[in-house]
């Protein structure tokens, strides 16, 4: 491919797109109204399927403890980044209702979609962006994670505006304001998560000079003041609570069980079966059905490319964004030793783009043939869908009889006597003591913030409660104390709290 070609292409943009796109004749003038139905879909079906009783997670708990009043900051390790927590502070400072931050969660994920999407327009064309987003806030992660105050969905915005913006930056110099919109973008998904901004940059830079656009120094510029102004908290931090960026990233790859090389393929596809966490991913893998578009993922993709360099049209635009989304997925497939679903969210949501395009232009009219090609597409989406829906019913399920159990083990707890101020540690002690207004504290581990000797004095002081579960015994310094049996939490069973002469029925 020649590079006149190739810069022609990237700056002629969507100006052709009525004329020639995938849907001819079909583009609305304007993408508003499908993009803004398709991110309103989005935000209502979770709230209405989804979102009702989803308590807090485990890291959402984290995330949620640094600004609410409920209870106190829990330990906030060296991977974390804070973007999340600024992100649910506003709503957070007024209440502490779980229902009230679902909604506010929602909302902006609703609009996030739109505004990523938006980036876009003037690339591709509108039912290309509404295919898209439709496939991307289809996946039961997507769903699963739109109100949850979790980072990577977060990411996957960033990214998807950050790559539209680079394609108009470097399409059109009359754009002002992509340039500072890239950097935006960049930023925003570095505050979420500083590594995987690292991983949207790279390829963006390579790009810029693969590209050899006008404004490759502006691009270039835009990118590292995108990344600096989004790590810079994170750095900052580093130093003044790690011991510094080397030390922190040491720390990090350590929490997550040293970064190497790993092949985690299998462990992402076993986890698509609904698992929010696969570590260790030595699970069976009872639902292969579920990751049949996973294993088709790289053919659709590859699909919508060669339908886009076939057609002479939008080829640049959708090789950036495989490129872009196959790096952002290739940390986590072949460095780390586990696996999470919402690792990959970032990756899917670039990806989802050459998909779109490719499954329209299989649709497209012909002499022959185009209504058996619709229909096979029709019945794959729709058999897609169902088993999307499934899945996040069952998850979201799970996660509410969890919820369940987490407010009956808080409410025995403080029947005890463990009443704020007090310290949780043991099994599920983060979950447990947002709920009961305690602050999280444990002498081991990856989240260790205390040591056995501090847990004694701070016993003396106010009540301390060491949860063990499954029949496992206390630790040395808590075996005196009063034992009682708790409700069971999810699978931890016999779960049972040791709590200190500090706390007590008696204790108000």
């Amino acid at each position: 491919m020649r590079d006149r070609g190739v810069i022609s292409e990237v700056r002629a943009g969507a100006a052709g797109t009525a004329r020639q796109g995938p849907s001819a004749g079909a583009a609305p003038r304007s993408p508003l109204l499908l993009l803004g139905a398709v991110s309103a879909a989005f935000a209502l079906v979770h709230l209405a399927l989804v979102a009702p009783g989803l308590g807090l997670g485990w890291d959402e708990s984290v995330y949620v403890s640094q600004v609410s009043p409920q209870a106190p900051a829990a330990f906030f390790s060296a991977p974390r980044a804070r973007g999340i927590t600024y992100l649910v502070a506003p709503v957070t400072a007024l209440t502490t209702s779980t229902a009230a931050l679902r909604v506010y969660m929602a909302v902006l994920a609703g609009c996030g979609l739109f505004l990523a999407l938006w980036a876009w327009r003037r690339l591709l064309p509108a039912p290309v962006l509404g295919v898209a987003g439709g496939l991307f806030a289809g996946l039961w992660i997507t769903m699963f994670y739109a109100s949850q105050a979790m980072p990577n969905l977060w990411v996957a915005y960033g990214a998807l505006a950050a790559v539209g913006c680079f394609l108009r930056a470097a399409r059109d110099p009359g754009d002002r304001w992509a340039p500072a919109a890239l950097a935006a973008a960049v930023a925003f998904a570095a505050l979420m998560r500083p590594t995987d901004a690292v991983w949207l940059a790279l390829p963006l830079a390579a790009a810029s000079v693969v590209l050899k656009a006008r404004r490759r120094v502006l691009l270039l510029v835009a990118l590292a003041v995108g990344l600096a102004v989004g790590c810079a908290q994170w750095v900052v931090e580093a130093y003044v609570s790690y011991g510094g960026l080397a030390a922190r990233l040491d720390r990090a790859s350590e929490i997550q069980g040293r970064l190497g090389w790993y092949f985690s393929v299998d462990d992402h596809a076993r986890a698509l079966g609904g698992r929010t966490l696969c570590r260790p991913c030595n699970v069976p893998w009872r639902h292969p059905a579920a990751a049949l578009w996973f294993f088709a993922l790289p053919l659709l993709v590859a699909a919508g490319v060669r339908a886009a360099v076939r057609a002479r049209r939008h080829r640049t635009e959708l090789v950036v964004a495989t490129v872009v989304g196959t790096a952002l997925a290739a940390p986590y497939l072949f460095t780390v030793g586990y696996a999470a679903p919402r690792f990959l969210l970032p990756a899917y949501a670039l990806l989802a783009l050459p998909v779109a395009y490719g499954l329209l232009r299989a649709c497209r009219p012909r002499p022959r043939g185009r209504r058996i090609v619709i229909g096979m597409v029709a019945v794959a989406l729709v058999a897609h869908l169902a088993i999307q829906y499934q899945l996040v019913a069952s998850t979201a399920d799970r996660v509410r009889r969890d919820t369940a159990d987490l407010g009956r083990v808080a409410a025995e707890l403080h029947a005890l006597g463990v009443r704020p101020p007090c310290v949780v540690s043991g099994t599920e002690s983060i979950r447990v003591a947002f709920r009961a207004g305690c602050a999280s504290r444990q002498p081991y581990g990856p989240n260790k913030s205390t040591t056995p000797e501090e847990l004694v004095a701070t016993a003396l002081r106010q009540p301390v409660a060491i949860l063990v579960s499954d029949g496992a015994q206390p630790p040395s310094y808590a075996r005196a104390w009063p034992s009682h049996p708790l409700p069971d939490l999810g699978n931890r069973t016999a779960l049972r709290a040791y709590v200190s002469g500090a706390g007590g029925p008696g204790r108000r």
